[in-house]
């Protein structure tokens, strides 16, 4: 018995932490903890536009694990115009994206 209800108010609880980690959502970080090579990429796809938010995630693909960043960029003009550009951890553009 006790079983059974340590197992109904573990689970919920264990659900809710790990959800987060499948979700592929990253944790925001600044500019300044973006590695050299990966602010380059984000520069040359900016367009003149200004970041509003940068995330690192960190994703298995082919069975090897890659950091990811991904930075939603506001574009100039009276569009306003957001656009997203993902590139991994050497600075490759992976997308980019028309919000």
């Amino acid at each position: 018995m006790k079983t059974k209800i340590f197992a109904l108010i573990a689970l919920p609880l264990v659900m809710a932490y790990a959800a987060p980690s499948f979700a592929g959502k990253g944790e925001e970080i600044k500019w300044s903890q973006v590695p050299t090579i990966v602010q380059k990429t984000f520069s040359e796809n900016m367009g003149g536009g200004k970041i509003e938010e940068i995330t690192k995630e960190t994703r298995t693909i082919d069975g090897k694990s890659v950091t990811l960043y991904e930075a939603k960029v506001r574009k100039p003009g009276p569009s306003g115009k957001k656009i997203e550009i993902e590139v991994d951890e050497n600075g490759k553009l992976i997308e980019l994206e028309d919000e």
